[in-house]
């Protein structure tokens, strides 16, 4: 039988490894749709019932595993609605093969009025995505698939996004789509030597890790060991060093050390907040590796910038270090800092601490929390435990409202032998809830938490606080969240208290399926955001 572009697709998917398609069929997909039917005992279709919900599914699925993850929506309204999620994606580094339905191929740009037709839609996909491609014909397809993966699987992690017109899913092609994998960039030996004689001569070292730390918890453990650097960590970096780990800080105590380093060390991360926020001078210089040229040099330009995977130049950083000076005032100094302000946020936010805190006690070590905007969750980016890589789940700067129980879903089907735990406001919980009826149906054991406090807290807040109580537009109605759970035929409950929610997350991480706690918030919870927003100390 002669091969299709769809079956071509089909087979590239059980060829990377992928194992489920988070997915919302459609006309413009159905001739895919068929060609997956033949290899669904290989790759299960898991169907949402929003586009959103399916891209949203497979983000968590790749977060949470580190590994690439697909997802397959029709064009137009399709696409647009799962928008939001692969912006997400992209901010967030997440490893994401995104199959996009097309109006017929001699279609495109005419303006004809077809279904689901939208002005410029590889456009809008180029500039959501690594890199983008339209498959024109069956001659062409498995070049452009091979490619496709191959972006996937190498370099940066971030979508990659693949068009497939309606009328070219039919067309008979020839050859294999089997990805090779791009080489990493070399690590410029040079640059590694600058690189040494910087960490030699600093006295106050530190470092920070982004997301694209995650694969190197242990040499990210080493190297602070060896320098008596603090790590410290905002969203996606969390877990590459543990909680528990005396050299692992908060950004609030970054800040508060900040104008003492004299050298800081980027891993994985853009050092935004840093650079942009905090203040730069002459006396503080920077070591920034990345395996991304692009974001070495975005923001400023580092004394030491190392073009390389964090896998290949940690390694050769830590092998050349050589003998390191006495940093041991400065190791004081960093415990003395980080017990002070520690001991201060937990006074000051003691509200959402204690929230927290029943969670890290139900939710065992190697368990997944899903980050979500609400003030709950704002507190979690800076006071919540994480022990491990790949255990603590965030928007990152995309700071996507909404985004909480469909990621926590992906993150849970993907990674059953732990428990997975989302944190939502009413506001972003009502996003994406549908998806229990996916939970449902798939048997996914998501322990989704819904604070409730029938507003858009923080835009409420920001009105009283700055706006002289003039609120608008940030009260809401919501819905009894347990009643509504229960609907779908989700194991649901209410906790009124910290300790309570430490009962009902026990109960629920017992419980072999999906489940919804609902949190009434009643009455104001302390800023955190003095803490988050924190102002420039150096080169002011």
């Amino acid at each position: 039988m002669t091969r299709t572009v769809a079956g071509l697709v089909a087979q590239s998917l059980v060829d990377n490894g992928i194992d489920q398609l988070y997915c919302l069929p459609g006309v413009q997909n159905d001739d895919f749709f068929d060609a997956l039917y033949d290899v669904q005992n290989r790759v299960t279709p898991i169907p949402a019932r929003h586009e959103q919900g399916a891209v949203y599914m497979a983000l968590g699925a790749a977060l949470a595993t580190g590994r690439p993850q697909a997802f397959s929506i029709v064009p137009g309204p399709g696409f647009l609605n799962g928008a939001a999620a692969l912006s997400t994606a992209y901010a967030v580094n997440a490893p994401l093969l995104s199959l996009i339905g097309q109006i017929p191929r001699g279609a495109i740009g005419k303006g004809f009025g077809l279904l689901h037709e939208i002005p410029d839609q590889s456009g809008a996909l180029a500039g959501l995505t690594k890199s983008s491609d339209l498959i024109g014909n069956g001659d062409e397809a498995a070049d452009k698939v091979r490619t496709a993966w191959a972006q996937v699987t190498s370099g940066r992690p971030r979508p990659v996004g693949l068009e497939v017109p309606v009328n070219v899913w039919s067309q008979p092609v020839s050859g294999d789509a089997q990805a090779v994998t791009a080489a990493a960039p070399s690590v410029d030996q040079s640059a590694l030597d600058r690189a040494i004689d910087l960490i030699r001569a600093a006295r106050a070292p530190m470092i920070a890790v982004g997301g694209g730390a995650q694969s190197v918890s242990a040499d990210v453990r080493a190297l602070a060991e060896r320098l008596s650097a603090p790590v410290m960590a905002f969203r996606t970096g969390h877990g590459v060093l543990s909680s528990e780990h005396a050299l692992r800080i908060d950004m609030p105590t970054g800040h508060r050390l900040w104008p003492d380093c004299d050298l800081v060390i980027g891993l994985g991360t853009r050092l935004q907040a840093q650079r942009m926020g905090w203040g730069m001078d002459d006396g503080l210089k920077v070591i920034h590796i990345d395996i991304d040229a692009e974001e070495l040099t975005r923001i400023s330009v580092p004394d030491a910038a190392i073009n390389a995977d964090l896998r290949d130049a940690l390694p050769l950083l830590i092998e050349a270090l050589g003998p390191q000076p006495d940093r041991a005032d400065w190791a004081a100094k960093v415990a003395r800092v980080k017990e002070d302000t520690r001991a201060e946020l937990v006074a000051a936010l003691a509200p959402q601490m204690a929230w927290l805190m029943a969670i890290r006690d139900a939710l065992p070590r190697d368990g997944i929390f899903v980050d979500e905007l609400t003030q709950t969750g704002y507190v979690s980016r800076i006071l919540f435990p994480t022990y491990a890589p790949r255990t603590f789940l965030s928007s990152g700067y995309q700071g996507t409202l909404g985004w909480g129980i469909a990621t926590g879903l992906g993150a849970a089907h993907a990674r059953r032998d732990v428990p997975v735990v989302s944190i939502s406001g009413d506001g972003g919980a009502l996003f994406t809830i549908s998806e229990l009826a996916t939970a449902v149906r798939h048997k996914i054991p998501l322990n989704a938490i819904i604070f409730n406090d029938n507003a858009f807290g923080n835009v409420r807040r920001f009105q009283i606080e700055n706006y002289d109580n003039r609120t608008i537009a940030s009260d809401l109605t919501s819905p009894d969240f347990v009643a509504l759970a229960r609907s779908f035929g989700v194991t649901a409950e209410r906790a009124d208290t910290p300790e309570a929610l430490r009962a009902a997350l026990g109960r629920a991480v017992d419980n072999d399926g999906p489940n919804v706690i609902e949190v009434p918030m009643t009455g104001d919870v302390p800023s955190p955001w003095q803490y988050i927003m924190m102002p420039k100390v150096r080169g002011v």
